[in-house]
């Protein structure tokens, strides 16, 4: 990982901007899920991680209580991330077809997977002072990865919050709907692709399945080029 990643990462982790965040996650972290008693909960906000070339990001909210707040990385530990890690490795994204922990071997080809908001919010609804205090250590990931070409986000709120900060930093007026698989071009030359998030409900209802995020992916990977 480069040095610019390294410090980031550390700033990111020892981030105490939000005071109503950084309570829940201590909250959660102690109040344990029963499954999980036993095990040590990471307990502070949750980096990005990947390939820092990667020409592809996939993009989600925030980490989950007992997902990412628990283990330390993004998508890891949850029904959600263990849906999107199956296609991933299908797809030849990811070298294995699970994300457990930070020592789980996992490694992802030319793709880096963040949040926009690094602390699990309490009811899965950040504040919009938390989102702001936030988006700058996204905007410098975007910064960081020079590679860039291709931004997935999962599910409406990412979608929206990741145009919000792109509308204030390119002083941007167009109209951008949340329909997954429809493409739009950023000013920066990115290619934006909403994408429904792979959650428990979202798998259950069908409304989204292994086949339609497949299918996005492998178009996500022909614009990005690898």
């Amino acid at each position: 990982m480069s040095i610019k990643f390294k410090k980031l990462n550390k700033t990111i982790v020892y981030c105490k901007k939000c005071p109503r965040l950084a309570k829940f996650v201590k909250k959660i972290s102690l109040e344990k899920r029963k499954q999980n008693i036993n095990e040590k909960y990471w307990g502070k906000p949750v980096t990005g991680f990947g390939d820092d070339k990667a020409k592809l990001m996939i993009l989600g909210l925030a980490p989950a209580a007992h997902g990412g707040t628990r283990t330390g990385r993004a998508f890891t530990g949850d029904k959600s991330g263990d849906f999107l890690f199956k296609s991933l490795h299908s797809i030849k994204i990811s070298n294995q077809s699970f994300s457990k922990n930070l020592n789980d071997g996992l490694k992802l080809d030319s793709t880096y997977i963040t949040n926009i908001l690094k602390c699990v919010p309490p009811g899965d609804k950040p504040l919009n002072e938390e989102l702001n205090n936030c988006s700058n250590y996204f905007v410098e990931e975007l910064d960081n990865l020079k590679n860039l070409e291709v931004i997935v986000t999962l599910g409406r709120v990412a979608f929206e919050n990741c145009i919000k900060i792109y509308k204030k930093r390119f002083n941007i007026n167009k109209k951008f709907e949340f329909k997954h698989g429809k493409k739009y071009l950023l000013p920066d030359n990115k290619t934006l692709i909403a994408c429904y998030h792979p959650s428990p409900r979202n798998v259950n209802t069908k409304i989204i399945n292994h086949e339609m995020i497949n299918l996005l992916f492998r178009k996500a990977k022909k614009i990005a080029r690898f």
